[in-house]
């Protein structure tokens, strides 16, 4: 697919040099000759890179203007300022709304020309990220074999066939964005746009803006996530963070499917799939006053709650396993061979959860160590401020021997009860012990058994 270059100067000969220049490279051309042009053009179909002038009819600032356009519909796109008025204060002007290059008339046309091959590099690198980034979630699966797992599975194969809005409850890394782009993966909604709002990332100021967008007095509009999710699905992450004033409106969206943008008069629609996540417990947050009850209500139409993987230890295993493949695959080396049975990982507090084990499994292998012996080293060095032969120790040199024995097999047993997902043969087996000697041990050290 060729590179479209949207070029924008109300001087005709330079607008006609800068045509034939482009053309001759390769690239498709869109001429604009005014500010209002421009914007047709641009609302027409955002250009895959932009030559703007600065001074066109409207004033002293109408390229910063078209600028500013652009990166609200698409952020990435390289733009390219020219004038023939240039002064420090425009050039630094330009770079802080996100201009790729700011270029002086009379123009040297070589230079120009490497000025937009370098843009077209840019923008293909930025493309290529994007869609590895794509490919890398959607390759991505829902690992494990423990029962929260199992039936969070068969609620995404029911919950895609469907409309309905989905609240994602877990704790931070634990995989709530992965099951929401399971489910419009899986929608009927797939081919269209998986958009994402993190409410605990954005400036308070500018909730509503990124949300509903903005329609300027040059007559510019700004999309909001609403509009740019429109016919596919919007997740708002960390949906207990935004504000008791905005949740108002997206109560408002919720019930009619149309919202006003900032300064806007009238009414836009939207077909829009909402899936929210939240690491807090809502219905706490409604007794404190952080967060409204109707809307929650609104929200909560089916009820996804994952849970963090020090309460699925069984599934740690597999997710070694899964995830040394992939990264092994992504750095082109020899797959990892990770103890899955590792004290310091079964017994590890996972307080990011998946998110932490596969980071630690990506450093193990960026330093690409040799042997199990170096492998083993790194996990304990990567956890070594929370293990469980540490604990032990620490619980153990206290008291007498015979509690100590006590508390030592208590937890040993408990973290392989979990690792096993309660299944109490394949326990017995590891540990070695017959079925029946397993079950009145656990009795006997006040161990709950649990499936």
């Amino acid at each position: 697919m060729a590179i479209e270059i949207l070029i924008v100067d109300d001087n005709s000969d330079i607008r006609n040099i800068l045509n034939e220049l482009i053309l001759d490279a390769g690239y498709k051309t869109r001429l604009a000759a005014n500010y209002n042009q421009a914007l047709t053009e641009i609302d027409k179909k955002v250009p895959d890179i932009a030559i703007l002038d600065v001074k066109l009819d409207k004033g002293d600032n109408d390229g910063i203007e078209l600028l500013s356009h652009i990166k609200s519909k698409n952020k990435d796109v390289p733009v390219i300022i020219i004038t023939g008025h240039a002064n420090i204060e425009m050039a630094v002007n330009s770079l802080k709304h996100g201009a790729f290059e700011f270029v002086e008339k009379p123009f040297d046309q070589n230079r120009l020309l490497n000025f937009i091959k370098r843009a077209v590099e840019n923008l293909n690198l930025k493309t290529q990220n994007k869609d590895y980034e794509n490919k890398l979630f959607s390759s991505y699966e829902l690992v494990g074999n423990s029962k929260n797992i199992s039936t969070i599975r068969d609620q995404i194969k029911k919950i895609s066939l469907t409309e309905s809005r989905v609240l994602i409850n877990g704790p931070s890394g634990s995989g709530k964005e992965l099951i929401a782009r399971k489910i419009h993966k899986n929608s009927n909604r797939s081919l269209e746009p998986f958009i994402i709002l993190n409410g605990a990332l954005l400036d308070t100021n500018k909730y509503e803006l990124e949300l509903f967008g903005e329609e300027k007095e040059n007559g510019s509009i700004s999309y909001g996530a609403l509009e740019k999710a429109n016919k596919g699905t919007l997740l708002i992450d960390q949906v207990s963070e935004i504000p008791l004033e905005i949740q108002s409106k997206i109560l408002r969206v919720l019930t009619d499917q149309k919202f006003k943008r900032l300064n806007g008069n009238n009414d836009v629609n939207v077909d829009v799939r909402l899936i929210c996540s939240s690491s807090k417990d809502l219905k706490d947050e409604i007794k404190i006053g952080n967060f409204r009850e109707d809307l929650y209500h609104r929200l909560n139409v089916f009820e996804i709650n994952i849970q963090p993987l020090n309460d699925r230890v069984s599934d740690i295993p597999l997710l070694i396993d899964y995830f040394s493949k992939k990264i092994s695959d992504n750095y082109n080396i020899k797959q990892l061979q990770i103890d899955e049975n590792d004290s310091y990982i079964l017994n590890h507090n996972w307080k990011g959860n998946v998110r932490e084990l596969r980071n630690l499994i990506e450093r193990i292998a960026i330093l690409q160590p040799e042997t199990k012996e170096k492998i083993s080293n790194i996990v304990k060095e990567s956890l070594k401020n929370d293990t469980f032969d540490e604990k032990i120790k620490e619980n153990s040199l206290s008291v007498p021997l015979k509690e100590a024995r006590e508390k030592f097999e208590k937890e040993y047993l408990t973290i392989q009860l979990k690792k096993f997902n309660g299944n109490i043969s394949k326990t017995a087996s590891f540990v070695g012990m017959e079925r029946s000697a397993l079950h009145r041990k656990l009795k006997g050290l006040g161990i709950k058994e649990f499936n």
